[in-house]
């Protein structure tokens, strides 16, 4: 099973739609929440080359986007194959 990273803050509806599509494929995830955690959050935007949005999700260290980025890969077939679903 595919390693799924999703770094979030609290009361974002991006976050959480990006976890309902993860949840409704049936795969577990790890979340961060970065709502007050800033060396978390520096982090972060260093892993996702700079992006400054939550959420930021990476598949097997693999940076995937955000949650419209995922939904996109979702609609073209590309996820399940990250997740392991295929």
């Amino acid at each position: 099973m595919a390693k799924i990273e999703v770094f979030t803050k609290f009361f974002c509806p991006y976050c959480s739609r990006a976890k309902a599509l993860l949840e409704r494929k049936g795969v577990e995830y790890q979340e961060i929440d970065l709502t007050t955690d800033r060396a978390g959050f520096d982090a972060m935007v260093a892993r996702a080359g700079g992006a400054r949005t939550v959420p930021q999700i990476f598949i097997d260290g693999k940076h995937i986007g955000g949650s419209d980025d995922m939904a996109e890969l979702d609609a073209r077939g590309g996820l399940d194959p990250l997740l392991g679903l295929a």
